[in-house]
């Protein structure tokens, strides 16, 4: 590979990064090549990153012998069903540890070798047979995927301090399979729940979280005030719920720092009131009826005005004539706004 292609290739990446962090998966894939001596002898260690192995799409049905010196180890698509205790035994600082698309189920996952990986930072299990979450884990971590798996309980997460992003969805967790699962997760900024089986809002979420994700659950009901103890949330999503206009309370949504906010696919009637500062807003299909200026300005005025960017009714029984001439005076500086 030329390095005029590999530069190319970065600058491509650096355009494309997600909303919180690199994942540098393909950076290390592109710089396949002659495999070093330092590596299992079914898999890759690239000669211009040798502390990686790779060992994908294998048919491996247990972990190989992971050398010494290896800090990013890859094992997806594979047929792993089973880990012994002394898997890891010589990989004393293993920082990312990606086991997606196997066929790993709790029971065969023996003794406590997660929590010996004193470095590991990132934690990949999805696409597996769980039925609850892995552990204990190690203090060091901070992203934990265990997505698409069959997870019904999860053990508690307190004491990671450093734990930044969990992604859950697409499991089978109810509101009892979560108890205080989050507690004292100080670090926690993104949480995603969607694609699961939840009828309530969990109970002690961080108050440091970021992002909040909750869609295509059963949800029907906000505690008031729930989501005023998060002072930074900016980016919600409650779409494919079953919130009504008697399960939300006045000003449920009313937090400052909220930027997008997703209530689509839910059976609300009236437009649920937002702060001044929300910028996206997602509200097609439910069965609003009317639109009232005052869910979006409580005042009108020169400094006085929505934020809102895109907007969206569609699917709704309002329509480009249901909107009040003072509607454009308060969504001064919107883009988009989308009505049946």
């Amino acid at each position: 590979m030329n390095l005029g292609a590999f530069t190319l290739l970065l600058a491509l990446i650096g355009g494309a990064s997600s909303q919180y962090y690199y994942d540098y998966d393909f950076i290390l894939a592109a710089a396949y090549g002659r495999s070093s001596p330092n590596c299992a002898p079914e898999c890759n260690c690239p000669d211009s990153y040798p502390s990686a192995m790779y060992c994908d799409e294998l048919k491996l049905k247990s972990v190989p012998m992971v050398p010494p010196g290896i800090k990013y180890l890859y094992l997806r698509h594979n047929q792993i069903d089973h880990i012994d205790e002394k898997a890891f035994e010589n990989v004393t600082d293993l920082q990312w540890l990606i086991l997606d698309h196997n066929l790993l189920e709790n029971s065969k996952i023996k003794g406590k070798f997660f929590a010996k990986l004193k470095q590991l930072k990132k934690l990949h299990i999805n696409y597996n047979n769980l039925t609850e979450s892995v552990g204990p884990l190690p203090k060091s971590l901070e992203d934990l995927q265990l997505t698409h798996n069959k997870i019904k309980k999860l053990r508690p997460f307190e004491g990671l301090v450093n734990l930044t992003f969990i992604h859950l969805h697409h499991n089978q967790l109810k509101d009892d399979g979560i108890s205080a699962a989050f507690k004292g997760l100080k670090s926690l900024e993104y949480l995603d729940l969607s694609y699961n089986q939840l009828s309530k809002l969990p109970s002690e979420l961080p108050v440091s979280l970021l992002t909040l994700y909750l869609d295509n659950n059963k949800i029907n009901n906000i505690p008031d005030e729930y989501f005023k103890r998060f002072k930074g949330l900016q980016y919600l999503r409650l779409s494919h719920n079953e919130l009504a206009d008697s399960g939300i309370p006045g000003n449920s949504f009313n937090v400052s720092s909220l930027l997008e906010l997703d209530l689509s696919y839910n059976k609300l009637k009236n437009i649920p009131t937002v702060n001044e500062n929300l910028e996206n807003y997602y509200l097609e299909v439910n069965q609003l009826e009317k639109f009232d200026v005052k869910s979006f300005c409580k005042i009108l005025g020169p400094l006085s005005y929505s934020k809102i960017k895109h907007l969206r009714l569609d699917g709704n029984n309002i329509s480009h004539t249901d909107l009040p001439p003072d509607m454009y005076e308060c969504l001064r500086v919107a883009n988009e706004i989308t009505v049946n």
